[in-house]
């Protein structure tokens, strides 16, 4: 599994790449995190809001900061 941070490396960025890795933790799961800061990979995707959260190339969340047992419900 592939999941994508998109964000040009703000806070809510960062807070949403910790919230990823705790809800693998908790899901006993282990995928590859990238940060993607490139604006127009992010336009590519079609997100006009970040952070957004892709996984295996779909867009999964956009314009918040997904908690981490919203993020175990959509990676479970």
């Amino acid at each position: 599994m592939k999941i994508e941070v998109l964000g040009v490396g703000c806070p809510k960025c960062a807070r949403t790449k910790e919230n990823v890795r705790a809800a693998l933790s908790a899901l006993g799961r282990e995928a590859e995190i990238v940060e993607v800061r490139d604006l127009k990979k992010i336009a590519a995707y079609g997100v006009m809001l970040t952070p957004a959260v892709v996984v295996d190339g779909d867009v999964k969340t956009m314009g918040k900061v997904p908690g981490v047992e919203e993020l175990k419900s959509l990676l479970g």
